[in-house]
């Protein structure tokens, strides 16, 4: 059952990758035509500075469930490489806790955020007025993956038989 778990978090957190890999592409896309546009043709850029910033932050959040499953991040491990096997688990353990904690705090906040936006019918202060709930989705998303991600790491630390 925690095997299933896993690898069903795993598959989720694989998908959210290919999805923050196709919103970079996208930002990418906009931006050259961002550029094409205003440089070449004198035309207005209305909705592209918009797109790209929310496609960016999107890919983010989403991606950053993957980035965890594989250690992908940053991390200061010097006190890790200089303890032992169980220290260690104990030492990813408390960091697993700890990031957990952290996502869950800033889900509600955001959940919260974002439902306030949807009622609200609160939009962005651009020319383009998208409702404000629609780039608030992703980060509530990839907040959710994280806890999801936070607590399969934690289940593979100390109760998974094999490594997933």
């Amino acid at each position: 059952m925690i095997d299933r778990y896993i690898r069903s978090v795993q598959a989720l957190s694989r998908l959210g990758a290919g999805v923050a890999v196709l919103l970079l592409f996208l930002a990418m896309v906009v931006v050259c035509q961002m550029i094409l546009m205003r440089y070449f043709f004198k035309a207005a850029t209305i909705w592209q500075t918009e797109a790209v910033v929310f496609s960016a932050t999107a890919a983010i959040f989403i991606g950053a469930p993957y980035v965890l499953m594989t250690k992908g991040h940053v991390g200061v491990d010097v006190v890790q490489m200089l303890v032992s096997g169980t220290k260690r688990k104990v030492l990813d353990a408390l960091g697993s806790i700890a990031g957990l904690a952290f996502c869950i705090v800033m889900l509600i906040a955001f959940g919260l955020h974002w439902w306030e936006a949807f009622e609200g019918g609160w939009t962005t202060p651009s020319v383009a007025a998208l409702p404000l709930w629609w780039p608030l989705t992703p980060i509530v998303v990839g907040f959710l993956l994280l806890v999801l991600q936070y607590i399969a790491e934690l289940l593979k630390l100390c109760c998974a038989k094999e490594e997933v």
